[in-house]
């Protein structure tokens, strides 16, 4: 599927690029006959075209040279374009149909590396190393053919000449393949350090790490350095094996030539230098079909590598797509675990009713963002029910299901796109709806001082927490879904703008609200419906603040220590 996307509507300009190349081989022929054809006349040799006759056939040729290249310079390029711009359109397009659970179980470094450093690798050892491999093997073939045209005694002496080398290059070369391949894991695991050593910048300085995490990228650095350093070496060896062997083809089949001319006549003087011409289309060809043979063995692997993650950590999903949501979220005897060893939800249960709003509190590790992850149907390896109103979740479609759900996270990921780019998240709404996000999430203040068009920077770099948290939620507004849920979204603000925050979303009307918050502000939680207090992976208290403050448990407890 993937190698399918460099050709795809982009057959003709790779036809008329290759018959260009394979022309132009022709023509290169072309004029070492019409070199051997004036030595001829030169040496006084019958049989030869007129000196005029072959200056027409110049002309020709160099008439034919220039239409070549204007036809290689509109083709070539415009396919290379084409085709490696569909093929990361379409492994993007891959990445972007995964769900959430597969996507987290692989490293995106995987996916940086496949599409920038190994996309460079494909262009140029298959894309562009494909009309080099093409022209070669025509030149290798009609020099060949014209050899046993003039010569079959002395091209059969070329061919044992340059056979034995050939093969023992395409043998070398096996060993590109490997070296490209081992290039490319360390440019993967390069590219993990570099996200990990810029992404937790802040930590390395409060936590004076900088030798440290300046070790480990030197380490990482030299290893990537070092497999680049065998695969160059690998090159220039594969390289100099086809060069000696064609330049001991062109000397023997030059003497053999020259031996046969002075002996017994058989060849004339412009056919021995035709030979010796039509042997430099025969070196370049030895020297370099083995090692584009190599290079293009290499980048397919390249390419089976970034095949095998796409459709690695695939994980089947149901096809029901739910036409409304009347009733609510039903939990019945839900567990999960992360993974086998220990259970992080026991035997959950709950009814979560549309246009209500519920708080979800408890210690950290209770499973609190477990349970908004398994109703975005992160992941299906839990046992038990989930149900949207009589639809079991299972057989919901990923799709189906973020057409009714959105979700507000703590850490909010903002482009480096203006203010209503990041709130239409680049689609097209109407001008009501999208101030209307705006009043809602309270962003209007933002909006006046630095305008829609306000960038905000790499990640929301130039906006405070609180607006990049109201953008999140302007976001979720924008979409009109019937469920919006918030994952500790105030976690990192102060106690004012998270109370602006909690209220914002609490003030909307005719949604269902699940918050997960670790603020525990009585004249916040009282405006809930109702309340879940979680712990230990149980859902072990639920009711209203007023309810929950009356019977002096686990709530109780919570909130009276965070006071």
């Amino acid at each position: 599927m993937l190698l399918s996307q460099f050709y795809k509507k982009n057959k003709f300009r790779f036809c008329v690029a290759i018959f260009s190349t394979i022309l132009m081989s022709s023509v290169s022929l072309m004029i070492s006959w019409i070199t051997q054809q004036l030595i001829d006349i030169i040496s006084g040799v019958s049989g030869t075209e007129g000196l005029n006759a072959l200056a027409g056939d110049a002309v020709l040729v160099i008439l034919l040279i220039m239409l070549i290249k204007f036809t290689e310079c509109h083709t070539a390029p415009a396919f290379i374009q084409q085709a490696t711009e569909q093929y990361k359109n379409f492994a993007f397009e891959k990445i972007l149909q995964k769900n959430i659970s597969s996507f987290q179980d692989e490293a995106t470094a995987t996916y940086i590396s496949a599409l920038s450093n190994d996309m460079s690798s494909i262009e140029a050892n298959y894309l562009e190393a494909q009309f080099s491999l093409i022209s070669n093997i025509s030149m290798f073939i009609g020099a060949f053919a014209m050899m046993l045209v003039y010569s079959p005694l002395l091209t059969a002496i070329a061919i044992a000449f340059s056979i034995l080398p050939v093969i023992a290059s395409v043998f070398a070369g096996n060993k590109l393949k490997h070296a490209e391949k081992r290039v490319s894991d360390q440019n993967e695991a390069f590219t993990a350090t570099v996200k990990d050593c810029l992404g937790g910048f802040s930590i390395i300085k409060s936590f004076k790490a900088e030798k440290t995490i300046l070790k480990t990228f030197r380490a990482s650095n030299q290893k990537l350095e070092n497999e680049k350093c065998q695969k160059r070496k690998i090159s220039v060896i594969i390289g100099m094996v086809g060069a000696i062997a064609g330049v001991a083809a062109q000397l023997g089949v030059f003497i053999v030539g020259a031996y046969l001319a002075l002996s017994d006549g058989t060849i004339t003087p412009g056919t021995v230098i035709l030979f010796v011409n039509l042997m430099n289309y025969v070196i370049i060809p030895i020297a370099q079909i083995p090692q584009d043979l190599a290079t293009k063995s290499a980048a397919l692997g390249l390419i089976n590598k970034l095949a095998i993650a796409l459709n690695s950590h695939v994980k089947e999903k149901g096809k029901l797509r739910l036409p409304a949501l009347s009733q609510g979220i039903l939990i019945k005897n839900v567990s999960f675990s992360y993974n086998s060893c220990e259970e992080v939800l026991h035997n959950v249960c709950f009814d979560f009713e549309v246009g209500k709003t519920y708080a979800i509190v408890g210690a950290s590790g209770s499973g609190k963002s477990t349970l908004l992850k398994l109703l975005m149907a992160s992941y299906d390896n839990y046992t038990g029910t989930i149900f949207f109103d009589a639809n079991n979740l299972r057989n919901i479609s990923c799709d189906s299901i973020f057409d009714f759900i959105s979700i507000v996270q703590q850490n909010v990921f903002i482009f480096n796109a203006s203010v209503v780019e990041n709130i239409t998240m680049f689609n097209q709404f109407s001008e009501d709806k999208v101030n209307r996000a705006i009043k809602l999430a309270g962003l209007s203040d933002l909006i006046a001082k630095k305008g829609m068009d306000y960038l905000c920077g790499e990640n929301g770099n130039a906006l405070s927490g609180g607006e990049r948290q109201r953008i999140s939620i302007a976001r979720s507004l924008l979409r009109e879904t019937p469920i919006l849920l918030a994952d500790e979204i105030t976690a990192s603000l102060d106690k004012e703008t998270a109370t602006q925050i909690i209220n914002s979303i609490l003030e909307l009307e005719n949604l269902l609200r699940i918050v997960i918050t670790h603020t525990l502000d009585e004249n916040v939680l009282k405006k809930f419906d109702e309340i879940l207090v979680m712990k230990n992976g149980r859902i072990v208290e639920n009711g209203t603040f007023n309810e929950l403050m009356a019977c002096k448990q686990y709530f109780y407890s919570l909130y009276t220590v965070s006071q």
